[in-house]
């Protein structure tokens, strides 16, 4: 699962110009570059902090969000129960989206594309585990698939936009890495949307057709088109925190993978 993110470099977007021309490219460069510099860049962010992730909703595809990371489902009745479910809907698995109580309304109505830089994912070595950055052997950003939703706080009136990470089966790299002896369904990572799925992906659904078409979207990247390598500790008292060097590569020794052909 993809509990750990990275989404610093916002400038790379490269989302501008495949949507827009080059005058509304600027201006939503512009909208990136004013974010709450507080909260970015985000270079390394742990999902059960909640953090803001970056987001273009099937509503408003040209302009850009910040949604929390968790879902909080709109038919959560108080802030107690929305607390109870935000940290078991990080990542919302692929197979099951249309089926799940949480997910099956943002499924065929709030879907959206969440633009990462990469994400973390650990492997296990016996009672080690050694933490590693997955990113585009091109540089260029990764567009995930994501759900969104809207909860009202019926106490306060406060509307909260909330965001999942949608999943599907790992690739050949990704099950070398996400090696986890205690997960129940192997290896996982976020589905991955091509320039050319992402307009599929905010699409209408309506028809049975629409949903085959979209549950089409949901499959592994392709292997040659990740890479990936060991950082250093990202939790715990030697966390790097979000800091530029999480991004940097580490030596963890004989507890590391060979990825040597993803090189």
């Amino acid at each position: 699962m993809c509990y750990d993110a990275q989404s610093a470099t916002l400038a790379k977007l490269k989302y501008a110009r495949h949507r827009g021309d080059e005058k509304w490219a600027e201006e939503l460069m512009r909208k990136l570059n004013a974010l709450d510099p507080v909260k970015y860049p985000l270079y390394h962010v742990n999902g059960y902090a909640h953090p803001p992730l970056l987001v273009f909703t099937n509503d408003a595809p040209l302009e850009p969000e910040t949604f929390l990371w968790g879902l909080i489902p709109y038919w959560m009745k108080t802030a107690d129960d929305a607390k109870k479910i935000w940290n078991q809907t990080l990542n919302a698995k692929g197979e099951t989206i249309f089926e799940k109580p949480s997910f099956r309304v943002p499924a065929k109505q709030k879907r959206c594309l969440i633009f990462l830089d990469g994400f973390y994912e650990y492997h296990h070595v016996g009672n080690k585990t050694v933490p590693y950055r997955i990113f585009r052997k091109d540089g260029e950003p990764l567009t995930v698939a994501g759900l969104w939703d809207e909860w009202t706080d019926k106490a306060t009136g406060e509307i909260v936009k909330t965001v999942t990470i949608v999943t599907t089966v790992g690739n050949g790299m990704m099950s070398k890495i996400h090696n986890n002896p205690k997960a129940e369904m192997g290896p996982r990572m976020p589905v991955l949307l091509s320039k050319e799925e992402q307009d599929q992906w905010l699409m209408d659904c309506k028809t049975d057709a629409d949903k085959a078409h979209l549950q089409s979207l949901i499959r592994p990247f392709p292997d040659g088109e990740l890479t990936a390598h060991p950082v250093g500790r990202l939790r715990g008292k030697e966390a790097v925190g979000n800091q530029p060097e999480a991004l940097l590569p580490a030596s963890y020794g004989a507890h590391e993978v060979d990825l040597s052909e993803w090189a």
